[in-house]
């Protein structure tokens, strides 16, 4: 019998202009323990920072099999997985978040966003901090997708 306690992982991305910089956050929260992730492009989507905080997030845990309650403000990533919403966009972030899941007993939880949630206010405060910082990386899938016919 598996007695780990369940993951909390809280997940936000923004984007300063759609697209624009952008940046995602994470925190993931288990027991007393607590981490704080987060990262930034120069040029990207709100929704696929959304969707790459989540995979950030799943990418940090080790356990193989642990159940993670995922916490986020993004309809398009909660419904996208939970009701099988099609995946033409961001296609190249999907195929990573299909190699993930199967490791984890994931449960999706929706969140109001700026609703005064302190993990989702932390992890917005950390998106926007990311996209914030100078000399930013190139999101190289969506400057790939732009450049094969605007798929965004």
């Amino acid at each position: 019998m598996d007695t780990r306690p369940a993951i909390q992982l809280y997940t936000d991305g923004a984007a300063s202009g759609n697209p624009g910089p952008g940046g995602w956050g994470v925190v993931l929260k288990c027991g007393e323990a607590r981490k704080e992730l987060s990262g930034g492009f120069r040029l990207t989507t709100n929704n696929r920072m959304e969707l790459l905080a989540l995979i950030k997030g799943l990418e940090a845990i080790r356990w193989e099999n642990a159940i993670v309650d995922v916490w986020s403000d993004s309809t398009y990533v909660v419904n996208s997985i939970s009701n099988g919403w099609k995946r033409k966009k961001n296609f190249d972030l999907w195929q990573r978040f299909d190699l993930l899941a199967p490791r984890f007993r994931l449960q999706l939880h929706w969140i109001k966003g700026h609703a005064g949630h302190p993990e989702n206010e932390r992890c917005d405060t950390l998106a926007v901090e990311a996209y914030s910082h100078p000399d930013l990386p190139e999101d190289t899938g969506y400057a790939a997708a732009a450049d094969n016919g605007g798929l965004f």
